[in-house]
């Protein structure tokens, strides 16, 4: 089972990882919402006025933009803030710090020069991915899913039309430009509740009259609140 980004509290939804979902064989089969706590690493326990090159994953360089204009020095984006630690420790310019976990710090052998250095608390949801789907259930479940509506005024707004008339609360709506066309877009959506639950099998029922294409990413049990 493999563990992806799915959300985070500041910057909304991954969507990188609504695509990989979209476009390959694996199902959602658990979630779980962890804070982040952004430090600045380095080779050597140098002070921060003595960094010049900065690396790290984009959105952590927005999450930490204090710190990235009070040093005024050089940003280099890397794919994960794990990638940057890494590179640092590989390099060996000593003026050089990344944007990491104190996980990273420990993995990498580099230094802490600096702790908690984010703009504000953040947190990301991540979701565990498995090429099988889970059929189990319990009191308090979450289902994921995408769809494509008719191209056609007010289909939209018909399609979810079913979730609030039956209940269903409504975690997350996503919307992804489709690959391979042209201004055509899906929703990627997260509800409260279990595809076997009665209210959930009938609004599905009523929401493919408004839809073209409805797939289920998973089904797995909710850890919190968002």
């Amino acid at each position: 089972m493999g563990v992806l980004p799915i959300e985070n509290s500041l910057h909304g939804p991954v969507a990188e990882t609504h695509d990989l979902l979209y476009e390959a064989p694996l199902s959602i089969v658990s979630e779980v919402t962890l804070p982040i706590v952004h430090c600045l690493l380095a080779r050597n326990p140098i002070q921060t006025s003595e960094v010049k090159t900065l690396r790290s994953n984009p959105v952590a360089f927005d999450q930490c933009r204090d710190l990235v204009h009070a040093l005024g020095v050089r940003c280099i984006p890397t794919a994960t803030t794990a990638d940057a630690a890494r590179e640092i420790a590989e390099n060996d310019d000593p003026t050089e710090a990344a944007i990491a976990s104190v996980a990273a710090a420990e993995r990498f052998g580099l230094h802490v020069i600096a702790t908690d250095v984010g703009d504000h608390a953040a947190f990301t949801r991540f979701v565990g991915i498995a090429p099988h789907t889970r059929v189990d259930r319990g009191a308090r479940w979450r289902t994921a899913l995408s769809f494509v509506t008719d191209h056609q005024p007010g289909s939209l707004y018909h399609a979810l039309g079913p979730f609030h008339r039956h209940g269903l609360n409504l975690v997350q709506l996503v919307s992804r430009p489709i690959p391979q066309s042209t201004f055509r877009y899906r929703f990627d959506m997260v509800l409260d509740g279990h595809p076997l639950d009665a209210e959930l099998q009938t609004a599905l029922a009523e929401m493919r009259e408004w839809t073209r294409e409805v797939r289920i990413f998973g089904s797995y049990p909710a850890t919190g609140d968002h």
